[in-house]
């Protein structure tokens, strides 16, 4: 059970990417001049929405799927191009993500929604994964409930990397926090290729 615990978290947590979040929260924060009561409530407040967008598709996703008619294998080789996509992110900085740090676009603490809660904490590559490990347990209650704490977990990690994203930023430095964002593109890309494989076995394409 372990086991299998262990690399869907480590899925999610990369996807989720706390620390990375973190980062762009800062600068969002900095640049709207929040006082400092307003960028804890954005703090505590980004991770709860994103937690109820992800529980939403841990629990209804698979139904979603299924009247759509799309095939688990479908799902397992789309998920795959899609987190391949993600990582490559990573590897490259993340381009499209950091465009947003520094404006908020004048939304004060709306910054929580968007783009914290969504599309950064609980973004496509996020809902995919979940979707992709709901479709191999479906009728699972208890791998259901025990992916929900998982995301509870890494949200929780994210609180507290927002809170204290000033103190990474000065203990690691930009350098240090782009050499760990670049080694979880490198792990994921690699489990972006194994969802592709898997998905065309279950296609019986090889």
């Amino acid at each position: 059970m372990v086991q299998d615990a262990f690399p869907v978290f480590l899925t999610l947590f990369i996807l989720i990417d706390p620390l990375g979040v973190s980062m762009v929260y800062l600068s969002l924060v900095a640049g709207a001049g929040l006082e400092r009561s307003e960028r804890r409530f954005v703090a505590m407040k980004a991770p709860v929405v994103a937690f109820g967008v992800l529980a939403l598709f841990i629990f209804f996703g698979r139904g979603l799927i299924n009247s759509l008619g799309i095939l688990p294998g479908s799902l397992y080789v789309a998920g795959g191009i899609l987190l391949f996509s993600v990582s490559m992110d990573l590897l490259l900085g993340k381009p499209k993500r950091m465009q947003g740090e520094g404006n908020n676009g004048g939304y004060g603490t709306d910054i929580a929604v968007f783009p914290l809660a969504l599309p950064l904490l609980s973004g496509p590559g996020a809902i995919t994964a979940i979707l992709i490990f709901t479709s191999e347990r479906a009728g699972d209650m208890a791998f259901s409930l025990s992916l929900t704490v998982m995301v509870a977990i890494i949200l929780a990690l994210a609180v507290f990397a927002m809170l204290g994203s000033e103190f990474i930023r000065r203990v690691l430095r930009r350098t240090g926090v782009s050499v760990i964002e670049r080694i979880m593109g490198i792990l994921l890309a690699g489990m972006s290729v194994q969802f592709v494989y898997d998905g065309l076995h279950l296609l019986e394409v090889l």
